[in-house]
């Protein structure tokens, strides 16, 4: 009886070798080594390699080499430092629209003190009537410096009163309608000396080529040398007369133009006793050195 006991449990223990897997003895070793570290530390306690959740989809997970940190960067919804571009300033100006610290504009350069002070007003209207070449209403100096009319009245006579007070050489005239800053009538002799006597400034080109036509061809009538230069000579022969060079000696009989002819002054000027001691113009026209003095002249 009991050998047969024994036969059926010996049948029963080969039946569950049988059945049994079969194990890889490399797996079952590293199993074990697997084991064996894990009872020996904890997660995260030894500074080795740092080891990621597994992704979704099954790829193994990324480690970080000793020693490095793995930085993996959150997309940009989830960063907390993130800042959409919709939440930023616009850097956009529209037309007219100037920034702060911007260059200003050319109108703002210029400095236009306030009116408000009788004495600043006074000094506005004396500056606008010195640059005007014709009397100046009130009507318009009130439009052009913004202030009513008995402003600018009040300010036109303290100004004459100063002028006065203080012994200026002008002064204002009421002409018209208008008023305009003139020098004074007790002063006129000066003027017209520094005009003709006193002034030192040297004739220009044009005058000098006018008064050498005059000169050669007087008596001779303005659209003559006008012909001859072939410009207006208008303002230059009313220069030389203002200068005592030339003067008016009658009228042309064919055109009734003016004739003009040198005078004593220029001989005086040029050192010159008479006409008769001017220079040839042979020596300078080398084209025309055959030609006779008198038909040079003529």
């Amino acid at each position: 009886m009991s050998n047969a006991g024994s036969e059926l449990d010996t049948a029963r223990a080969k039946v569950a070798e049988i059945d049994a897997p079969e194990t890889d003895p490399d797996q079952a070793a590293a199993g074990s080594q697997v084991g064996e570290r894990a009872e020996q530390r904890e997660p995260g306690s030894e500074p080795g390699n740092q080891q990621l959740d597994a992704p979704a989809d099954g790829s193994p997970p990324e480690t970080a080499p000793a020693g490095e940190q793995l930085v993996v960067e959150q997309p940009t919804s989830e960063r907390p430092d993130a800042v959409s571009t919709d939440e930023l300033p616009s850097t956009e100006q529209s037309d007219g629209e100037q920034s702060e610290g911007s260059a200003p504009s050319a109108a703002a350069d210029l400095s236009r003190p306030e009116l408000s002070e009788p004495d600043t007003l006074r000094a506005a209207i004396e500056s606008v009537l010195f640059i005007s070449d014709a009397p100046v209403t009130v009507t318009a100096l009130a439009a052009g410096l913004h202030r009513p009319e008995p402003e600018i009245e009040a300010a036109l006579a303290a100004l004459a009163q100063a002028l006065d007070e203080r012994g200026s050489g002008i002064e204002l005239r009421e002409i018209g309608e208008g008023v305009r800053l003139y020098s004074r009538p007790e002063l006129a002799g000066w003027i017209e000396s520094f005009l003709m006597d006193g002034q030192r400034v040297r004739l220009t080109q044009a005058a000098l080529e006018t008064l050498s036509v005059i000169a050669y061809r007087q008596p001779i009538t303005r659209s003559r040398i006008s012909a001859i230069r072939g410009v207006n000579v208008d303002g230059v022969v009313r220069t030389l007369i203002t200068r005592g060079l030339i003067t008016e000696v009658g009228a042309d009989p064919d055109t009734g133009g003016g004739l003009y002819r040198t005078t004593e002054l220029f001989l005086e000027k040029m050192g010159l006793r008479s006409l008769d001691e001017l220079p040839s113009l042979a020596p300078l026209l080398p084209e025309l050195s055959g030609l006779e003095s008198d038909e040079l002249s003529g």
